[in-house]
């Protein structure tokens, strides 16, 4: 299937690693312009370089902190100099950490609003009078199965991500009318270096090892494994092309069947 994506300008964050940078190489592969964003500058240098290779030959590495609120202005109007607009925004930044409910202050609960809710607020905010320009605009947030699911020791996580997943489903209402397509993705487990660590804050808790942690979560999918940045990316990938013209205000579970609700 032609994704219809070549030439078509992307902007992901999170990028230097993960599913960001995995979304970002499959958009590359297709044909696009990709703009990626990491706050570490050298890992996000290393990414674009690998980005060249996958078919962006002039790939963008913009570093900086999503946590500063000037940020996504930045770096939005860095790729409409570059390039004369955007079509594709995807909005992804690492989560809260993990811990128990009693264990967390009101500041901690503050950042994680920051980072995942705000983040995603502030990038959309900045992206809008382009995608508006665009005939084929569109905005995959990236939050996780846990807003359907709670995950045990993630609260931070499961209470500010559905927030997210509320802000998409309503911009896909609102904005629809302008063409303006929003959808999100809801990972579960993937091998990625954030579910490493997190395996290994679990297997502290519980008295056992990082190995053993990542095979007990292995089993609750139907498919007996993690998934692959890659499986996530390909799924990222269609939902934010023309060819998924007429999906809007989806929330995907890439999960291998972790969840496990009917709806």
């Amino acid at each position: 299937m032609d994704l219809q994506l070549k030439g078509k300008i992307a902007l992901v964050t999170g990028a230097s690693r993960g599913l960001g940078f995995a979304t970002a190489k499959v958009l590359a592969e297709e044909g696009a312009r990709v703009a990626i964003n990491s706050r570490d500058a050298e890992k996000l240098r290393q990414a674009a370089g690998q980005l060249k290779q996958s078919g962006a030959p002039d790939a963008l590495a913009l570093p900086g902190d999503l946590l500063d609120p000037a940020l996504p202005d930045s770096l939005v109007a860095q790729v409409a100099d570059k390039w004369g607009g955007l079509d594709i925004l995807v909005t992804n930044a690492g989560g809260p950490p993990p811990g128990a409910f009693e264990s967390f202050n009101d500041a901690d609960w503050q950042k994680a609003v920051e980072l995942s809710l705000m983040v995603h607020v502030r990038l959309i905010r900045a992206a809008l009078p382009w995608l508006k320009k665009s005939s084929a605009a569109s905005v995959l947030t990236i939050t996780s199965y846990s807003v359907k699911q709670p995950i045990p020791n993630l609260v931070l996580s499961n209470a500010v991500r559905a927030a997210t997943v509320g802000l998409t489903k309503s911009l896909a209402l609102e904005l629809g009318e302008v063409g303006i397509r929003f959808n999100s993705i809801l990972p579960a487990w993937t091998q990625t270096e954030r579910v490493t660590s997190l395996m290994d804050a679990r297997a502290s808790v519980n008295g056992t090892t990082m190995e053993e942690e990542i095979a007990k979560q292995s089993r609750e999918s139907a498919l007996g494994r993690m998934g692959t940045p890659e499986e996530f990316a390909r799924a990222a990938a269609f939902l934010v092309s023309p060819a998924a013209s007429y999906i809007t205000g989806v929330m995907l579970t890439v999960d291998g069947g972790m969840y496990k609700g009917t709806l």
